[in-house]
């Protein structure tokens, strides 16, 4: 081999020798793949691969080809959006299940109208077929280009710290950092820009007229309710038009049976706005539901030799202290009430206020119920269950009925057991719970430890 002209790498399992100046272009000749995993780490088809490289094509149909097109519509969006309105600052526009967003700050929210106007502009971007190019600069420089984008500058500022990015790793992370051109070639000039760490396609064309924005909500920037709230875009990207159809019509079939809108529909529960956001009260015919479910529950629950309790709403703030949970969940515990304080006659502090929590989990209140008195070891196993009211502080923009709420009820149980029995317990809570799934007709689940 002449290490001046060639290259030795892995292609799809393969190993090869390739000129050294070759890159995915020239390395995939199938219009399906849109980019390449070299290393492990997904690269534009512009990458040029070196000497030893293990590479993998991405198809556009895979879960990672998928998201690059999600990624690249949603920068068309960005783009679409400042084309429309210069003065729209820029947030984040990562991939998500099915789509895609972005966030921009805008003084005026978006409208239905808005949307279809979008959807032309992106058009007309896509047909266009802008290069996607990257381009590798410094934090000095990204400062400069994006000097009136003040998230971006955010963002170059959370790469030179140690702050976790979250759903911004699609833009700034360790290593270099990039921004992507949108080159119009038939004018030979760069249209557009954004901060990015890509990959995405080779161009705008290739994203087609399998694409579709589906609403407009309220975020505040980074999911931080004490920043500013921006307006987000969804939308949604197939490789085909069909495959948009096929979506968009699971998601009609999806809507009528959303339990929102039956709960509403069969008078089963409801959402008052003068309780609060993801507080649910149960209707009669919701709550003979529910009440035949939970006799149900607590039957198999006493066949299997569990033993009813039942615990406060609220505690003082120690209890979560020694749990853990005020280290590691305080952000998604409703904030304290502080009660309990003493005034003398002369409105002195005699005793200082405690501060108490509603509860978000039972664990430490059993806990409690099992320490309450000496245990022998022929106590064990011990099962304790509970319907025990919980109350998680969600934010407001994952509130998706009783699915995810901010007050509900669970069927708690936990288990004491002596270790030469833990096996034996373990494999009969986990067909219990899966039996149980059953009972009421859900097959379809999976577990996570």
């Amino acid at each position: 081999m002449n290490s001046n002209t060639e290259v030795s790498i892995v292609l799809d399992g393969q190993k090869q020798q390739v000129p050294a100046t070759s890159t995915g272009f020239t390395l995939f000749t199938e219009k399906s793949i849109v980019a390449m995993k070299v290393n492990g780490e997904p690269r534009d088809l512009a990458h040029t691969v070196q000497d030893g490289d293990v590479v993998e094509a991405i198809t556009i149909d895979s879960q990672d080809g998928l998201n690059i097109l999600r990624h690249s519509a949603a920068h068309v969006l960005a783009q679409a959006v400042q084309n429309i309105n210069p003065e729209a600052k820029l947030g984040i526009g990562p991939p998500i299940k099915d789509g895609f967003y972005y966030d921009f700050d805008v003084e005026n929210p978006f409208t239905p109208e808005d949307l279809k106007a979008l959807e032309k502009e992106m058009e007309r971007i896509i047909r266009a077929g802008q290069r996607f190019v990257r381009r590798v600069t410094t934090d000095e420089d990204a400062k400069k280009e994006l000097s009136k984008e003040p998230y971006k500058l955010e963002l170059i500022g959370l790469k030179s710290g140690s702050s976790d990015v979250g759903e911004a790793s699609v833009e700034v992370g360790s290593g270099e950092l990039t921004i992507y051109d949108n080159f119009d070639a038939k004018e030979g000039v760069v249209v557009w820009k954004d901060l990015c760490r890509g990959p995405h396609l080779p161009n705008t064309r290739m994203i087609g007229n399998g694409f579709a924005l589906t609403r407009v909500a309220a975020a505040y920037w980074r999911g931080n309710e004490a920043n500013k709230q921006l307006q987000r875009i969804y939308g949604t990207a197939w490789p085909t038009k069909d495959e948009l159809k096929a979506h968009q019509l699971q998601l009609e079939e999806a809507a009528k049976r959303d339990h929102r809108r039956l709960g509403a529909e069969l008078d089963l529960f409801s959402f008052p706005e003068e309780i609060g956001s993801g507080l649910a009260v149960f209707h009669p015919r919701g709550g003979i539901i529910r009440k035949v479910m939970e006799d149900y529950s607590r039957q198999r629950h006493e066949e299997s030799g569990y033993e009813f309790v039942y615990s406060p709403h609220v505690t003082k703030a120690n209890l979560f202290e020694t749990s853990g949970h005020l280290e590691w969940y305080a952000e998604g515990m409703f904030p304290p009430l502080k009660l309990d304080e003493e005034l003398d006659d002369e409105g002195n502090v005699k005793r200082q206020a405690q501060d108490y929590y509603l509860k978000p989990m039972n664990c430490p209140f059993h806990c409690l119920i099992f320490k309450s008195q000496a245990r022998s070891y022929r106590d064990l196993p011990l099962r304790m269950f509970e319907f025990g009211t919980v109350y998680r502080y969600e934010k407001s923009g994952v509130l998706h009925g009783i699915t995810r709420a901010r007050g509900f009820t669970q069927d708690d149980a936990h288990l004491y057991v002596a270790r030469e029995s833990i096996e034996v317990e373990l494999t009969n809570v986990l067909n219990f719970v899966l039996e149980l799934l059953r009972d009421y007709g859900l097959t379809d689940f999976y577990l996570e430890l």
